[in-house]
Parts: C-alpha cells; sequence; structure tokens
C-alpha cells in the first residue's frame, strides 16, 4: 500500500478482528521487534521492494524468520556445526535478518545480541560470493561487527566494542560504499564516543550519520541521530544546544515505524526546554505530548512524565503541583527499585524545600533517600557527594546554594563515573 489507508478502512479491519485479534494488532502497532517479525513472515505475495530481487531472494526472505528460530532454538553448542554444515542455512537473508535482532536486542539483552551478531559472522564465512558477490557480503559483516560492537558497549565493555568496530571500518571500505550501511555504522559508532566522554567526536559522527541518511532518502534514522545528537549536547551540560536538534528530530520521525522514539524526542525536549528555563515553552509543549504519555502505560514512563511536569510546575511558580507530582514521581522510582532516578527527583524535592526552609521535610527526605541510594551499587563519587549533603542537612547547614551543587554533581555523575565530587570548603 502507497498510502495511508482511510479511516474507513481502518475502522473496518478493527471491526472484523476478534478480541484477542485486537489485542494482537494493538501490540505490533507499538512494538519495533514485532513488527520486523510480520515483515519477515511467509506471504501470498511478497511485498513491492526499490530494487528488483531476484526470485530466489525474495524466497530467502520469506523464509528466513523459520530458520532464525531454528538456529537460535538450537543448544549453545550445536550452533556452530548447523551453521558449518547445513545449507539451508547459507542465506544472505538469514545472515541480514541475524544482524537486525542482534541490534534490536541490545537495549534489553546486549549478551544475547552478541551473541546474535557473532552467529551472523559466522554464517557470512559460508555465503557464496558468486550468488551474493564478495562486496555485498563484506557489507554484511560489517553491518555484524558494528552490531557486535554496540552489545559490547551496552555491556560496558568498551575495549571489546573498541574493537569490533575498527573490523567492521575495515570490512566497510571493501564493501559496496552505499551510503545508507555507512550512516548505521556512524549512528553506532557514535553511542560508543558519547560513552567514551569524546562528546566532540560523537556528534562529528552524527552528523555525517544524519547526512548519510538524508541522501539515502531515510528520514527516519536521520531523526533518531538527531535525537541522539541532542543527547549528546545535553551530557555537555549544553542543554540549549538541544532544543533545536529535537524540533528537527519531530520533523523527521516516523511514528508508524517507532512510536516509542517519537516519545522520547518530545520527553527530551520538554525536559532540555525546562533545564533551559524555557517553563512556558516545555508546558506547551507536554500538553500536545499527552496523548502520546497515554499511549505508554508502563512505569517507566509515567515516573519520567510526572518529573517532568513537576519542573515545569516548580519553574512556572507553582510549588504545591510541583511538590505533589515530584513526590508522586519519587514514590514510583521507589517502586521500581530506580535508586539514581530516585536521587535526583528527590534532590529536585529538596532544592523546593530549602528554597521555601522547610528543614524538617528536608531531613526526612534525606533520611529516606540515603539507605536507599547507598543499599545499591552506586559509584563511589555520587554516593560521597550525596552523603555529604546528608551531614549538612543533619547539622542544618545545608544553604539552597549546597543542595543546587549537589544535584547539579549527581545528573553530570549519572553519566560519567570518573567524575570527582569536590567538596565546598
Amino acid at each position: 500500500m502507497k498510502i495511508h489507508p482511510h479511516d474507513m478502512l481502518l475502522e473496518d479491519l478493527l471491526l472484523s478482528l476478534n478480541e484477542g485479534h485486537k489485542d494482537v494488532f494493538f501490540h505490533v502497532t507499538r512494538c519495533i521487534l514485532c513488527r520486523t517479525r510480520v515483515h519477515y513472515l511467509p506471504r501470498e505475495r511478497s511485498r513491492p521492494r526499490a530494487e528488483a530481487l531476484p526470485r530466489e531472494i525474495g524466497k530467502e526472505r520469506r523464509e528466513a524468520l523459520g530458520l532464525y528460530v531454528e538456529l537460535t532454538g538450537l543448544p549453545a553448542g550445536e550452533v556452530d556445526a548447523a551453521l558449518r554444515e547445513e545449507p539451508r542455512f547459507h542465506t544472505g537473508a538469514l545472515c541480514e535478518l541475524l544482524a537486525e535482532r542482534s541490534l534490536e536486542m541490545a537495549a534489553g539483552d546486549p549478551a544475547f545480541a552478541e551473541e546474535l551478531g557473532l552467529f551472523a559472522l559466522r554464517l557470512s564465512e559460508h555465503l557464496d560470493a558468486g550468488r551474493y558477490g564478495e562486496e555485498r557480503i563484506q557489507n554484511l559483516r560489517a553491518r555484524a561487527w558494528a552490531h557486535v560492537g554496540n552489545a559490547c558497549r551496552v555491556r560496558f565493555n568498551l575495549q571489546g566494542a573498541e574493537e569490533a568496530f575498527e573490523r567492521a571500518a575495515a570490512l566497510l571500505e571493501k564493501g559496496t560504499g552505499e551510503p545508507l550501511g555507512r550512516g548505521i555504522f556512524l549512528d553506532l559508532q557514535a553511542s560508543l564516543r558519547r560513552d567514551q566522554r569524546r562528546f566532540s567526536e560523537a556528534l562529528g559522527l552524527l552528523r555525517k550519520a544524519v547526512s548519510l541518511f538524508l541522501r539515502s532518502g531515510d528520514k527516519h534514522r536521520a531523526g533518531r541521530s538527531l535525537v541522539k545528537m541532542a543527547t549528546v549536547h545535553h551530557e555537555e551540560g549544553q542543554p540549549e544546544e538541544s532544543i533545536p536538534l529535537l524540533y528537527q528530530a519531530l520533523g523527521f520521525v516516523d511514528p508508524e515505524q517507532e512510536p516509542r522514539l517519537l516519545l522520547c524526542a518530545h520527553h527530551n525536549l520538554i525536559a532540555y526546554l525546562a533545564a533551559s528555563g524555557r517553563f512556558v515553552e516545555a508546558g506547551d509543549r507536554y500538553q500536545q505530548a499527552r496523548p502520546l504519555y497515554r499511549s505508554f502505560a508502563e512505569p517507566w514512563v509515567q515516573n519520567r512524565r510526572k518529573w517532568a511536569k513537576g519542573k515545569i510546575e516548580r519553574g512556572l511558580g507553582n510549588p504545591r503541583r510541583a511538590e505533589a507530582l515530584l513526590l508522586a514521581a519519587r514514590n514510583g522510582f521507589l517502586a521500581e527499585g530506580v535508586p539514581y532516578d530516585t536521587a535526583l527527583v528527590s534532590l529536585e524535592l529538596a532544592t523546593l524545600y530549602a528554597e521555601e526552609g522547610r528543614t524538617g521535610e528536608l531531613k526526612r527526605l534525606a533520611q529516606e533517600t540515603l539507605p536507599i541510594f547507598a543499599s545499591r551499587q552506586i559509584h563511589r563519587e555520587a554516593l560521597a557527594a550525596f552523603a555529604f549533603l546528608h551531614q549538612a542537612i543533619e547539622a542544618e547547614k545545608a544553604s539552597l546554594e549546597l543542595v543546587t551543587r549537589v544535584a547539579g554533581f549527581l545528573r553530570r555523575a549519572q553519566n560519567d563515573p570518573a567524575l570527582r565530587f569536590e567538596p565546598p570548603a
């Protein structure tokens, strides 16, 4: 279908589904993993593609999901033998699918994601160069190494990630040179540079990735890279630089492909506007994003929504509304077992209490939060900063300036554990 379906057609489709099928339908519309799985399911007629694929390649794509399920269902010790000895697994479509699933799984299960990328690499050794072309096989290998590197990065194995990206870069030079694949590589490499605190390099890579995606006609990927650029600027302590990038990203992100990315762009824009003191604008954006927030009911999203709204209300001079929202967010993070965000929201509340001279509430908040913070694997400098503030509060020597200073340090230290806390003289 080359155009979006009419409302009446969508209504007829929904009315034709039973309740069980409706649940599946709405899940698939919101889950990128399941949408990818649907793409690989067998069809009576394959969907048209930009490139005219040979009939056997189209058949490969239809069979790839079944082969993927079979391969990943094998005991770990049997996978290598199957990849080496079973010719039915030796297809470019399966290699491509293994690499794609590696990328999709990285956030939730990076160990399995790394394994899938390595499966793709082992499979690529058995692909027929006469059938696929050596350059295309090098593209697949480069993509698999980049996805292995991304999984290593998520697992905090930055050295392993660096080595994987170096291998991917070398293979890209031997590939077809198509811009989309190179853009994906640069986008993933930029995430590694961000985690390495090499911000200027990360931004340079993302600028190139955006350009390559736009040249390929893939605005959605360009939008995702712009969201990443905004995050890099924020981690640098420059939220103002993030704002125009997020406005641009909102024009590129396709909500049908990745509704969660659209939510991320809206939420980050709201948070960065508030951090820049642009509270009226942040409130307007919040109102526009409310239907999107409602479509993601999980606590992780709703706690951050309340936190963002609490910041806005405080900035607009509504302390009682701000307090209620921040307390609700804090209680939500406590229930979810998220200590760092619990501490950050607690400090947001602490600044409010310090402004109003509410010493009793400030003491109680610190007494409740320190044990939670100390009982988890929080890095030493962040814990030291919070402990210092706790002592100052207990001694009734915690000024608004000190609370604000510690809150700022914890925000920066969240993404930079090497940052050292220097107590004020």
